[in-house]
């Protein structure tokens, strides 16, 4: 039945404003009763942070801001569902339009800001939810007007520690002001510091994922890979929106929007920082791969350059909600193919071999 909706709906969906399109999405999530999907075959189970993921496809942070359709989204056959970012109070975030679809490059600008309901709303959801077994995993952000930003971090951490799978800390998100800045070196050794420092006064000790933006520099990643094995942070999650425009963009008028760019663009740029990020951390933490997973190829791109996990959002905007079990069928021929008995042995085969390529342009 969802199939079917989905089919009958997207070419709808795609004339209304994005904003108004997504809320739409998440309205019909709370609404229909959603079918569980079938069962993953065992071979694309994964293992990662001490948790066991049914397969690794999960949904990135952005589409449930507020955590209100989690169990909808693990219900459609993503092996985890991120919600958020969420920040201590609420936010409107930034000014619309904020939100566009480049049609063309199978692409989107955002510049929503970490608008959302705040802490309060976020967590009774997900109190009231319980989980039903499934990985939800929190992604906490600061408030664009906090006079101490590394303490919201903090906070959310030890505020949901009952109700998250995981952490993810975003400072990589291009639309808050100064917010890339917990980047660099002597910040982000702080920030890490006093996140685990929150976690250990915990009574759950939840893993904890930091998520980098793709335009760092080589030596900005060095600092931060190295920075979070000195932390011993369970894994990192590459990457963000970029706020680079590749060449080859076709949509020029709405390139020029400020914002961070994701979908289809990314890949090429998410993909080659993910296999940087993979070679430096020498096996330390397992990654995430997010930016472009728009088919079972791009998938299976970002396992060989070093992902353990998958995450995608805006692929769903181009290919609908069909796209899910399409990947997951993708990856188990391709085990199959290559009479493997687990993804594992895919991780990492191909990241060397990508980081002695020329640059994406």
């Amino acid at each position: 039945m969802i199939g079917f909706f989905d089919r009958l709906s997207r070419p709808f969906l795609r004339v209304l404003d994005a904003e108004d399109a997504h809320r739409l999405a998440i309205r019909a999530l709370k609404m229909m009763p959603v079918p569980r999907a079938a069962a993953d075959p065992t071979t694309v189970a994964v293992s990662a942070f001490g948790l066991k993921f049914p397969n690794p496809l999960g949904i990135a942070a952005g589409f449930d801001k507020n955590a209100e359709v989690p169990d909808a989204l693990l219900r459609l056959g993503f092996g985890f569902v991120e919600v958020g970012t969420i920040t201590p109070r609420p936010q409107s975030g930034n000014s619309r339009p904020r939100l566009f679809r480049l049609d063309a490059d199978e692409g989107v600008i955002n510049r929503l800001g970490f608008n959302n309901e705040g802490e309060a709303a976020a967590l009774a959801r997900l109190e009231a939810c319980g989980g039903h077994g499934g990985i939800v995993g929190v992604n906490v952000g600061a408030n664009k007007g906090s006079p101490d930003r590394i303490a919201d971090y903090a906070h959310l951490i030890q505020s949901f520690g009952a109700v998250a799978s995981y952490f993810t800390v975003n400072v990589s998100s291009p639309n808050t002001p100064g917010l890339r800045d917990l980047q660099s070196a002597k910040a982000l050794d702080e920030l890490l510091s006093r996140v685990l420092e929150a976690r250990e006064r915990n009574r759950h000790h939840v893993p904890v994922l930091l998520k980098i933006a793709p335009d760092l520099t080589l030596a900005d990643l060095d600092d931060a890979v190295g920075i979070a094995r000195k932390h011993r942070v369970d894994g990192m999650i590459v990457g963000n929106t970029t706020i680079s425009r590749p060449q080859s963009l076709r949509a020029r008028d709405k390139a020029k929007e400020a914002g961070g760019l994701s979908g289809k663009p990314l890949f090429k740029l998410s993909t080659r920082m993910l296999a940087e990020t993979f070679v430096r951390a020498e096996n330390a933490f397992p990654l995430i791969g997010v930016g472009g997973v728009d088919s079972g190829a791009t998938a299976i791109a970002k396992i060989k350059a070093g992902a353990t996990l998958i995450q995608l959002y805006t692929g769903l905007v181009f290919k609908g909600i069909g796209l899910v079990s399409e990947i997951k069928a993708d990856l188990a021929a391709a085990l199959q193919r290559g009479h493997r008995s687990s993804l594992a042995s895919m991780v990492g085969s191909d990241a060397a071999a990508i980081t002695a390529e020329s640059w994406p342009s």
